[in-house]
Formats: C-alpha cells, sequence, structure tokens
C-alpha cells in the first residue's frame, strides 16, 4: 500500500497539473451549453416582454433606469458523457524521444476532456471502470487516479456495457484493430440511442511511414517480429491501407450519427482538445 501511495504520488500529480493547463488554455475558447431554461444558476438579464410572466421581473435591476428587466437562469440539464481511452501495450511508443507516447496523450487529453466536462456541468465517468458517473470538482480526482495507475494490459478495444439512453461516449486510442470489431459496439450503443466520438491518436511515423532500407519491426504486443530488406517499397501500400481504414472509420461515424477526427503526438493537445470538446457542446445545445 506504501508503495502504491507512493508510486501515485509521483504519478498524477504531474497529470494532473498538465490536464488542467491544457483544459485552461482551451476554456477561453470552449463554448459551453448555457441557454435559458429551469435552473437556479443567474445567466442574464433581458428586457421585459409583454409574454413574460411577473414573477420573472428583477424589480432591483429595473430600479436602475427607465427599462423594466427580467432575469434569466441558466438551463441546468446535465448530460452523462462515459470516456474510454486505449491502455494497451501497442499505445506504449513513440517514434522519437522529443516526442510523447500515444498512452501519454492519451490519459491527457481525457483528462483534460474530464475537467472541461466537469466545468460545463456535466457527469463523467470512465467506461469499464466502477466509478458511477459523477460531477462537481470532487469527480476530478479519482478519475485522475485511475488514468494515472491503469496498468498496461487492457484491451485495445471498449467492451461493450449497456448504458443509459442519450448518453455520450468518447473513445480514445489509435483505433487500428479491425473496423468489424469496433463496429459491433458502436452500432450496438448507436441502435439504443447512445452518441459518440471517435479520437484516433497516432504517432507521426504511424501516419507517414518514413522508413527506408532494412528495418527490423517489432511489436509491442508479442507480435512476431517482421524484417524488410528495404522498408520504402511497402510505403505506398501501407498509406494507401491506412486511409481506407480511416475511410471505415469515417463511414462508421457518418452512418451511426457520430462523430470521427484523428490526432498525431507532434501536434499539441491544446488543438485536438478543444476541436473535440466543441463536437460534444454541440450535441449538448
Amino acid at each position: 500500500m506504501r508503495q502504491k501511495a507512493q508510486d501515485l504520488a509521483a504519478t498524477l500529480p504531474p497529470l494532473l497539473v498538465a490536464a488542467h493547463r491544457v483544459a485552461s488554455t482551451v476554456a477561453p475558447g470552449a463554448h459551453g451549453r448555457r441557454r435559458s431554461g429551469p435552473g437556479d444558476a443567474f445567466w442574464q438579464f433581458r428586457a421585459y416582454q409583454p409574454f413574460d410572466a411577473a414573477r420573472m421581473i428583477d424589480w432591483r435591476r429595473s430600479a436602475r433606469g427607465s427599462t423594466t428587466y427580467v432575469r434569466e437562469r441558466e438551463f441546468e440539464t446535465a448530460q452523462t458523457v462515459y470516456l474510454w481511452r486505449d491502455a494497451s501495450p501497442s499505445m506504449r511508443w513513440r517514434s522519437d524521444r522529443r516526442l510523447v507516447e500515444k498512452r501519454e496523450r492519451a490519459d491527457l487529453l481525457t483528462l483534460a476532456l474530464v475537467i472541461l466536462l466537469i466545468e460545463a456541468g456535466e457527469r463523467v465517468a470512465l467506461l469499464g471502470e466502477p466509478l458511477r458517473p459523477r460531477t462537481g470538482q470532487p469527480a476530478i480526482e479519482p478519475i485522475a487516479e485511475l488514468l494515472a495507475t491503469t496498468r498496461d494490459g487492457g484491451t485495445s478495444l471498449p467492451v461493450y456495457e449497456t448504458l443509459p439512453r442519450h448518453a455520450t461516449v468518447v473513445l480514445i486510442g489509435d483505433l487500428l484493430d479491425p473496423l468489424a470489431d469496433l463496429s459491433a459496439a458502436v452500432k450496438r450503443w448507436a441502435g439504443e440511442a447512445v452518441t459518440g466520438h471517435l479520437l484516433q491518436v497516432m504517432d507521426p511515423a504511424e501516419e507517414g511511414f518514413p522508413y527506408r532500407g532494412r528495418i527490423r519491426f517489432e511489436g509491442l504486443e508479442a507480435e512476431t517480429p517482421h524484417l524488410l530488406g528495404r522498408a520504402e517499397t511497402i510505403s505506398t501500400d501501407y498509406r494507401e491501407r491506412l486511409d481506407r481504414h480511416r475511410d471505415g472509420l469515417t463511414d462508421l461515424a457518418r452512418t451511426t450519427g457520430w462523430t470521427f477526427a484523428h490526432h498525431s503526438t507532434d501536434r499539441s493537445a491544446e488543438s485536438a482538445l478543444l476541436a473535440l470538446f466543441g463536437v460534444i457542446g454541440g450535441r449538448f445545445a
């Protein structure tokens, strides 16, 4: 237990600090779900209209001038968002020491998205974990702890589980498994009125296949090593196959009403987070 606490102390704070930094950078450009409706939080004053009930008039604000104002409250209906990120061994890879591992970027995006969703008043949970959906700042640290202490060896695709109707799912990973395996879960969720978003996180070398000459490829999940005498000879075929796979992911998202985007670890986490949060926020509006 003591060793676990020490490991957590060494790992959790940097992830939390980085996630808060990324989330705070994105927050000014992120549009939330604020709109008029039933709730307790003040939203705005606006001029009284004939259809407004008299109880909506804010007499203190109106007394400052000749205009009668009503007080509008922010519509508060929390949505439930389930997040999943790939923790399989193959995510522990980077092509250059100056880059982050795919797993590191996936963890960072997941936790930063949790922070933004919490600040927007949504309920969040990690898919496949025992923690129930929660909202409010106290929900952040338990999720951060789970992300920071999850050992390698998880599945490279999410396992289907029954979710509430109209919930939202966010899946973050390299999404390189056979398309049929991912389609089964996504289509089942979509058939149960669950919306979702797919974010593919890849290393730039996986995007462009820059290898030349004699190269030995070794996998991180006990795959058989593969030796190529001239790696450049398969470069075109590799890119075409990746394009076909992404076309399949795009079609899967389109036919189920989900969204799909991809992100390379040599790009900023902020750009990916802003785009993803914008899409999710648009669904809630």
